[in-house]
Order: structure tokens, then C-alpha cells, then sequence
């Protein structure tokens, strides 16, 4: 079994505490490490290789924000980023999820979902809470663009398809399914999107599409997985 190896960062002794209870007692994650600050986490980047990160978004000295970017900036095949929040409608949430962050998590998520999320961090396949990602997009509509940002990017129609399946947060096959795709070419297409748009993954691929009002927030999408 392929071990998943999580880093946590967080000033609070007793949620670092909780977060390590909840990993550790999954076959599958190990918890090897914990900062107390971001400045900590840079180190321990480095030296333990995370597969996931658990980020504490507000600390003092260098924050998490700041840490997210010094992360996926300074380090070869950076770790996923998961930013962990009291309230989700926070600018720095959003701004960690436009640096390259691969989610979120609140601090009041039931264990099986701070569990599903690391697990769906690590894979990498299915946006994380999409419901969550576009009322943060939606609230800072005024960003909009008028679809200038993914235009440019010169999407195929196939390709703007599959933009707006990763923006209800499908994962690969389930993407596979509604178009009749194989999830091998369907991984094709998101890369090729990832790629056009300089997307690290499909967080910032999804809110560059909200943003520039190539996907608008519609209350029929999915509610927040995880």
C-alpha cells in the first residue's frame, strides 16, 4: 500500500494535535512532520518530501499565504497545498488558492472529510469542494474579465468542455462519462488545458474560468465534495 506522507503547519499546538489523531489512524496517511509556522515549513519541505501539506492560512511572522508561494516557488516537485481556514470566505483563502494552494479545509470539517481530502489532494484528479471555489469566485466577480483570460489561452472546443466538468469538480472518469471519452484522453485534455491556461493544477485552471466569465456560477452545479 502506497503511504501518503502529510506535513502539518499550524501555530495551534491542539490542532496540529487533532489533525495527527485523525491521519494516523488511516492505513494509507502518515503525518511526518509539523511546523509551527511557515517559516518552519519551508525546512521541512525540503527535508521530509510531503506528499500534502495541511497550511494554517493565518500565523504569525510568514503566514500561509506567504508560505504557499515560497513552497511551489523554491521547491523541485512541490507538495499539494491544502490551506487550512476558521472561515472560508477569507481573501487569504483565495489568494493561496490563485498562488497555486490545491484546496481548502476548514477547521470545523469532520474527520472523514479532512481524511477524504488529503486523499483526494494526493491523486490530484478531482477539484477540491468545487461549491466552496465558486462562491469565493463568485464573490469577487468583479474580476471578471469577459472571458479574455481562457480566449487567449486558445482552448479547443473539446478542451473548453472539459474546463467546465473540471469547474463542477468531476473527476477524470466521471468527465470520461459524460462526454464518452476515455479517462486516458480525457487526462490528455486536462493537461493540454492546465498547460494553455499556466495552471499548476485544476484549482487555478477553475478559478481562472470563473474569473474571466468563461464559466459562471450556476446554483445546478454539485454540492462541495469531500
Amino acid at each position: 500500500m502506497s503511504v501518503i506522507k502529510v506535513l502539518l503547519v499550524d501555530d495551534e499546538e491542539l490542532i496540529r494535535f487533532g489533525l495527527r489523531a485523525v491521519l494516523d489512524a488511516q492505513p494509507d496517511l502518515e503525518v511526518v512532520g509539523e511546523a509551527a509556522d511557515g517559516a518552519e515549513a519551508l525546512g521541512l519541505v525540503r527535508s521530509l518530501r510531503p506528499d500534502v501539506v495541511l497550511m494554517d492560512v493565518r500565523m504569525p511572522g510568514l503566514d500561509g499565504l506567504a508560505a504557499t508561494r515560497a513552497i511551489l516557488r523554491g521547491t523541485d516537485r512541490p507538495p499539494k497545498i491544502l490551506v487550512v481556514t476558521t472561515f472560508e470566505a477569507d481573501d487569504y483563502v483565495y489568494e493561496a488558492l490563485r498562488a497555486g494552494a490545491d484546496g481548502f479545509l476548514l477547521k470545523r470539517s469532520r474527520p472523514a472529510e479532512v481524511v477524504q481530502a488529503v486523499r483526494l489532494a494526493a491523486a490530484g484528479e478531482t477539484l477540491l469542494f468545487p461549491a466552496a471555489i465558486r462562491r469565493l469566485a463568485a464573490a469577487r466577480a468583479d474580476r471578471a474579465d469577459g472571458g479574455g483570460a481562457v480566449a487567449r489561452a486558445g482552448l479547443t472546443g473539446r478542451e473548453g468542455e472539459v474546463l467546465r466538468l473540471m469547474a463542477r469538480g468531476l473527476s477524470n472518469a466521471e468527465i470520461g462519462e459524460q462526454l464518452h471519452l476515455g479517462v486516458q484522453t480525457v487526462k490528455t485534455h486536462v493537461s493540454a488545458v492546465l498547460g494553455k491556461l499556466g495552471a499548476r493544477d485544476r484549482t487555478q485552471a477553475v478559478i481562472a474560468a470563473y474569473e474571466s466569465g468563461f464559466v459562471t456560477p450556476a446554483p445546478e452545479e454539485p454540492a462541495a465534495r469531500g
